[in-house]
């Protein structure tokens, strides 16, 4: 017989509502970053959902790049080649053509990371007596730890000086280019070099350009390389840093978040609003993330089927480089492309307008 039911009874549920998962970032995640980076961590993740890629290079992290940057992109005798190795090498006539004669320049490599790309260039540059010192910036001091060895090992004579920086948000502090001993300012032109493609990893590219040139004189270059193309063609294929170093950086990421690796998967597409390639955490749960030390009480909710970048990449085509540039007060002045026209490598001054 058919029940009658009164409109305000209750029907039976047969769905419970979600139960929000709770993460908390781990010991070693607060041990790794200073308040202002934990704080900037939660202001990226809350206004458009990211973990800024630059993160994921400390602590273990700096082993994770070193690991994949000695078995992937180190050329080998067996013919494997290295696209910013050979770039340098195609660069360094015009390179060391504009340095005056008889004069030195000093190399600061921003984003350092292990300093291999720059070992050949160096290597050159010093045997013409070129080289005044060599300065390694990065966000990592564990990678900067790994450059050191690297380098005075390679060069145990040429100074080398290092220190911890935030391109994005910082320019390269002036007192690095003080004569140790007087503590007079070095007008010694320089060479920056911002190499690895990084570039394109980059939230906010324009504002890293700004601080480049608020940090160079006019006498300066800036080098940098990156992929060439239509980022909204990627093919779908995974490859290269999209592949092997994304998937270590994934596990980074769930480790010192503190999201179980059941609870989400990885997601690697073109993100229109962006024009990048981006590697992104999607949740399959909805999940609360609680920052609760450094006198820091904080939580983030995320739905289920929302999705965190960890990892981004932006292709650059020639005239919205050049827009990029004009708009930061710098000015492109000599570039090439490797044979098969993927990657570039640009050499700016500052602006003269």
């Amino acid at each position: 017989m058919a029940q009658n039911f009164h409109s305000n009874s209750q029907l039976p549920l047969d769905i419970s509502p979600a139960i929000s998962r709770i993460a908390k970032p781990s010991f070693e995640f607060y041990s790794l970053f200073s308040e202002e980076e934990v704080l900037g961590i939660i202001h990226a993740l809350e206004v458009r959902r990211e973990i800024p890629l630059k993160y994921s290079y400390k602590e273990r992290g700096a082993k994770i790049w070193d690991d994949f940057y000695l078995k992937y992109a180190i050329p080998r005798w067996y013919g494997r080649a290295n696209v910013e190795i050979d770039l340098l090498k195609d660069n360094f006539k015009y390179l060391n053509g504009n340095i005056k004669n008889g004069e030195k320049v000093n190399i600061i490599d921003v984003g350092a990371g292990n300093s291999y790309p720059v070992k050949r260039f160096i290597r050159r540059l010093n045997k013409l007596g070129k080289v005044n010192k060599y300065i390694a910036l990065d966000i990592s001091e564990e990678l900067l730890y790994l450059s050191k060895n690297n380098f005075k090992k390679w060069f145990p004579l040429i100074e080398f000086i290092s220190s911890t920086i935030d391109i994005e948000s910082n320019c390269v502090p002036k007192t690095l280019f003080q004569n140790q001993a007087s503590l007079e300012m070095d007008d010694t032109a320089k060479i920056f070099l911002h190499l690895g493609v990084t570039i394109g990893n980059h939230q906010n590219r324009e504002e890293v350009f700004k601080n480049f040139r608020d940090s160079m004189g006019k006498n300066d270059f800036l080098v940098f390389t990156n992929e060439t193309g239509s980022n909204s063609k990627w093919d779908g294929i995974v490859r290269g840093g999209c592949k092997y170093h994304v998937e270590e950086v994934y596990g980074w990421v769930k480790k010192k978040i503190g999201i179980k690796s059941e609870d989400c998967e990885l997601v690697r597409k073109y993100d229109f609003k962006t024009d990048s390639i981006v590697a992104n955490l999607k949740l399959r749960h909805d999940y609360t993330i609680n920052f609760s030390q450094m006198g820091i009480d904080k939580n983030i909710e995320i739905s289920k089927g929302e999705e965190i970048t960890i990892w981004r990449h932006h292709k650059y085509e020639i005239p919205k480089l050049l827009q990029e540039l004009e708009r930061s007060g710098l000015q492109l002045i000599h570039y090439t492309t490797n044979k098969y026209k993927s990657h570039i490598m640009v050499i700016c001054k500052v602006a003269s307008n």
